[in-house]
């Protein structure tokens, strides 16, 4: 029996934003929109309701805007994730959704095979990490003024090559060490930052001056 569609809920002010996006992602047999909202608190309300496995959320909406409607959909029971769809890649309001623990983001302007590759990779759980772009967030705010967890000089290392985007495979190959080990330690740098994925430990780290810019 084949796997079902991913289910996708999209969040955008703008309707024509919305029906593109749907043509997008209803074009491939894996994905499926089951929903759309017009600002934040129908995407909080749709979310609960529809319990969609990704949720691609504009961060500047009318009310109730992207960030706050991040942080509520992300509390809710069993949550899905959050791809921040945007129009600016300057915009501070991305940088505080995935401080949130939104899984990546992706601009309006990118290419539909882009979106489509964005949705399927947040989809299974991992994170879409843009290293350059989110180093160039990061610049525009200070870092946070509270304490930085206590990482081993190992789990600093690593978590400076998951912000340089390598993967587990690739992060054992540059410390000669196996992949478990890794896994390991990029586990270890979650819990000690109460991050809840790789891109979320990668903004809180450089905000906690644990990475350098």
């Amino acid at each position: 029996m084949p796997d079902a569609p991913v289910r996708v809920l999209v969040a955008d002010d703008e309707p024509l934003v919305r029906s593109g996006l749907r043509l997008v992602l209803d074009a491939e047999p894996d994905l499926e929109v089951v929903g759309e909202a017009g600002d934040g608190a129908e995407a909080v309300e749709l979310a609960r309701a529809l319990r969609p496995d990704v949720v691609c959320m504009d961060v500047r909406m009318p009310g109730v805007d992207g960030l706050r409607a991040t942080e509520l959909v992300l509390r809710l029971p069993d949550p899905p994730r959050v791809l921040v769809v945007t129009t600016f890649e300057h915009d501070g309001y991305v940088l505080d959704a995935l401080t949130a623990g939104a899984s990546g983001f992706l601009l309006k302007r990118a290419r539909a095979d882009e979106m489509v590759q964005a949705v399927r990779t947040v989809a299974v759980g991992q994170s879409l990490l843009y290293p350059q772009a989110l180093r160039d967030l990061v610049r525009t705010r200070p870092r946070a003024a509270r304490g930085a967890p206590s990482l081993t000089p190992r789990e600093r290392e690593v978590l400076g090559l998951v912000a340089d985007g390598l993967t587990n495979a690739e992060i054992a190959a540059a410390l000669v060490v196996g992949v478990e080990t890794v896994r390991t330690h990029v586990a270890s740098v979650l819990a000690k930052l109460g991050a809840r994925d790789r891109t979320q430990a990668v903004v809180l780290g450089y905000r906690a001056g644990l990475v350098e810019l």
